[in-house]
This record gives C-alpha cells, structure tokens and sequence, in this order.
C-alpha cells in the first residue's frame, strides 16, 4: 500500500516519505542511489545547494523512467543570490522547476529575514518552485517569517527524534496550528549515530513485540507525530524496510508515550547544531 500524500497549505500536495541525499551522501554521485530509490518505490527526492550533488540527483532523476509530474523534488538554498542560486541549482537538476524550495537555515538569511523571504515569494510567482519553505528553523525564527509573510512557508524541515522531541514541541504545536509541515531527517539517530542510549529500551521492547526492526519503530514513531519522513540509504533492503511502514499498523499510544519517555530521559544524549 503506497503512502497516502499530505495536503500542503498552498493546495499543493506532498509524499510523506522522502529519499534525501545528505548526510552519507553528500559530495558524492547519486545517480545510480536515486534511480534505485524511485524504482524501490521513492517519488520525493530531497537535495540541496549544500550537498554537493545536486547534477547527479538530477542524472538520477532523468535516468530513472519515472514521468517528471509523478515526482516530487525538493532542493534547499546555501548562499549568493537567492534568485541566481535557485536557477543554478534547476540547471543542475535539468529541471524547469522545483516542487520545494527550502531556506536551508535561518543562519543563512538572519540579516534580512524579509528580504529573503520576500525573494522566495517571487520565485513561487514565477513558477520556479511550486512551494516554498524554511529549514532548521525554531518557533522564534518561525513566528518572525510568519509576521512578514504574504505567502506563508508550506513546511519546516528539521532534526527529530526521541532525544530532541521534548525540546521541538512547541514548534511542532506552533507549526500544526499555522498549517506548516514539519518534514523530518535524523528520525534514526538513537540507532545511528548515539546508539546506547535511554530510548534504545523502548524502541526494542516494541521492535520484539511488533517483531520488525528498531529502525521501522523510529519511523512509526515519527508518522504518529504526523511528520513528513526524510531518510537516506545506499542499501536496497533498508529502502524497502521504510517503505514497509506504510503497510504497518501504528503504534499503540503508550509505545509512543515510552518512547517520548526514553527520550526525555537525557536529552543530552544526542547532539546535533540544529537541536
């Protein structure tokens, strides 16, 4: 069962699971990881000006023989010219447009919040990108967008997982409220980069019960909190592991209230620059 597509505030409409190419691969080819991603199953390619690959996630996108309406593609903005860097980032990608354009960090625009936003505006006016959104942005910087916006931003990407999931709340609650996304990555950090810690005991006891994988709970876990999920492989059988999940039945309320639990824990456990 394919994963059912989530409603944006624009009208616009989004897969709820996305193949990025960050973390492992960022400055590397990801041609051949993007087709094998679409033809697992994959229609949201998430990349960035940051990642350094921007042309192969294009070759990747041409080459995997999906129509390019059937495909959702985001790409995120780093530096120079917010006009000039959306246009270099379509010629990379050989595409005449994006589905989703990210601020990739408030750091990027703090100067002139409005100004850029205003930019980003016109790039949705002008057909470049058919949405437009923020990244690792807190409720502070969230609320400043919101109180400048003639359009408002379609999602906030950011850090979730167990550890951190205390700290986002209110900005999950603030974005629910104003009709923003969250969109996640690093939903898996208690298994990759921190395992060991407090939320491994509840994320395992599920995984035993349920009889799927620690990682599969963590996903789960993260469609409960009714996020878009970002997650990245180079392996076929973890591509169609996530992919399972949309044929899983939810978790109970109390997993996620033990999970949220482990996590709160020791919120230090984990460590990430957008926290």
């Amino acid at each position: 069962m394919p994963f059912d597509n989530m409603k944006l505030n624009d009208g616009h409409s989004m897969p709820p699971i996305a193949y990025g190419t960050g973390t492992v691969l960022r400055d590397k080819d990801v041609s051949n990881w993007i087709t094998q991603a679409v033809k697992m199953g994959f229609s949201h390619i998430d990349t960035a000006q940051m990642y350094n690959n921007e042309t192969s996630a294009g070759d990747g996108i041409r080459r995997c023989g999906i129509a390019r309406q059937n495909l959702f593609v985001t790409t995120k903005y780093l530096s120079g010219s917010i006009q000039e860097a959306i246009r270099l980032s379509l010629r990379k990608l050989d595409l005449d447009y994006v589905d989703l354009y990210l601020i990739h960090a408030p750091y990027l625009v703090e100067n002139d919040f409005e100004g850029a936003w205003r930019q980003f505006e016109k790039i949705k006016e002008d057909g470049l990108a058919r949405s437009i959104g923020i990244s690792n942005f807190d409720v502070e910087q969230l609320q400043d967008i919101m109180k400048i916006a003639k359009i408002k931003p379609v999602v906030n990407q950011i850090s979730l997982n167990p550890y951190n999931y205390a700290s986002k709340k209110s900005l999950l609650e603030y974005a629910s409220q104003h009709g923003i996304i969250i969109e996640a990555y690093n939903i898996l950090a208690s298994i990759t980069q921190v395992p060991g810690g407090p939320a491994d005991a509840p994320v395992n006891s599920v995984a035993k019960r349920l009889g799927i994988s620690p990682g599969q709970v963590l996903l789960l876990w993260a469609k409960a909190k009714g996020v878009v999920i970002i997650t990245t492989t180079m392996k076929k059988e973890r591509l169609q592991e996530y992919l399972v999940i949309a044929d899983l039945p939810p978790l109970l309320e109390e997993d996620i209230a033990a999970i949220d639990q482990g996590g709160a824990v020791d919120s230090t456990w984990y460590h990430n620059p957008y926290l």
